[in-house]
């Protein structure tokens, strides 16, 4: 899987970040008894992922669709208020805290520099929290697709999940867990797309093809939708937004699912010397392609006809995804629309590239990446339209 972060998808990297290094102590096979089969594990509790329990008539995006608006439900109705720190309990450390979130920040920043730029017009709140979602998202990526991955087995998940549990139940297991505990208890954030984030890291364990786009749709929700959810209720939604929060929260997961999307087309070389495809199987099929023909790595015409096809699919769900960042709180909609812009300028490079994602890595250089951002921050500063979207 290639990692994801607010609003935005990580690059799969082989460094490790300090983060990664802390979320893998006493989960590795030293803990669990070495690599087990996947998918012999039940979830904590044996409650992973309850809301999105399969039903033979049901597609994954209605599936899906109930978790957001469950989401949207705790926004909308809950209106739980910040807490402030006189708030909080005496016996809270504010040093600690203060330095927990610098941490998140410094994470943010090395890994993320473009979104973390655009966090400075946050307000303090907001952006700390934002920065303590990043990392833990990054430390559970890092789980699966990092150094230590080869150890990470599904019992090791399960007591990662079980952590999750504690840190919001107020029993955070180290610096990093205390800044997102820190979070949930100040914004309505649910633990439900934490907790699906993780079933996304059971699938890469266990799961290596997708037969349909309607499967490969719900590891999409749940290894980068997911952080959409996880994030609207800290960037809050702005006062004059006349859409319905449950378009916002939509428009979240399509930033999600066409990040996602963008990184499986990025990286089909990658992975398929992992001996993982990412395609839906049925596709490949009707355009006459196999997972042979993607080992083999040579680009044809029925591959690029194949490809054609899979970049309109992710340029729909970011067209989705535009209608509503302009609802977002003015203040939060800068690192968003940045995000938006540069990673869809991964699909253009694809293009360039001449479909070759077999062994041409497509990027956003430096400098577009620099020039993109004086176009998101004039976006951010636009009011949202009367029927939702950007004007």
């Amino acid at each position: 899987m290639a990692g994801t972060l607010v609003w935005v998808v990580l690059p799969v990297t082989a460094a490790a970040a300090a983060a990664a290094a802390a979320a893998t102590r006493g989960l590795s096979c030293s803990e669990s008894g070495g690599r087990g089969r996947a998918g012999e594990e039940k979830g904590a509790g044996g409650s992973v992922s309850a809301s999105l329990v399969a039903t033979p008539w049901r597609s994954s995006e209605e599936r899906v669709y109930d978790v957001v608006i469950k989401q949207a439900a705790l926004v909308r109705d809950q209106k739980r208020s910040w807490k402030s720190e006189t708030d909080m309990p005496a016996s809270v450390n504010w040093g600690l805290l203060n330095e927990a979130y610098e941490r998140c920040g410094e994470v943010c920043e090395e890994y993320a520099k473009t979104f973390y730029l655009g966090t400075l017009l946050m307000t303090p709140e907001r952006r700390r929290a934002v920065w303590a979602i990043y990392v833990w998202c990054r430390r559970t990526d890092e789980l699966v697709d990092g150094p230590n991955a080869s150890h990470i087995t599904p019992t090791a998940l399960d007591r990662w999940e079980k952590r999750l549990t504690d840190l919001f139940e107020g029993r955070p297991f180290d610096m990093y867990d205390a800044a997102l505990s820190d979070t949930v208890s100040k914004f309505p954030v649910d633990i439900q797309p934490f907790k699906d984030m993780i079933e996304g890291m059971r699938l890469d364990l266990k799961k290596s093809r997708y037969m349909n786009f309607d499967e490969l749709y719900l590891y999409c929700y749940y290894v980068a939708g997911t952080v959409g959810l996880m994030s609207v209720p800290v960037m809050g939604i702005a006062a004059d937004s006349k859409v319905s929060t449950e378009s916002v929260y939509n428009s979240a997961l399509a930033l999600g699912i066409a990040n996602q999307l963008t990184n499986i087309l990025r990286d089909v070389g990658e992975d398929a010397r992992r001996g993982r495809v990412y395609l839906p199987q049925d596709e490949l099929a009707q355009a006459g392609l196999s997972n042979m023909d993607i080992f083999q790595g040579k680009v044809t015409d029925k591959w690029r006809s194949f490809m054609k096809g899979q970049i309109k699919r992710a340029r729909m769900f970011f067209d989705e995804a535009e209608k509503g960042v302009a609802e977002l709180n003015p203040a939060s909609r800068w690192p968003v629309w940045a995000s938006l812009i540069i990673y869809r300028q991964i699909l253009d490079a694809i293009e360039a590239n001449d479909y070759d994602n077999f062994n041409k890595r497509a990027y956003v250089g430096k400098a577009s990446k620099f020039l993109s951002l004086p176009a998101a921050y004039a976006r951010s500063l636009a009011a949202p339209a009367k029927g939702g979207g950007w004007l």
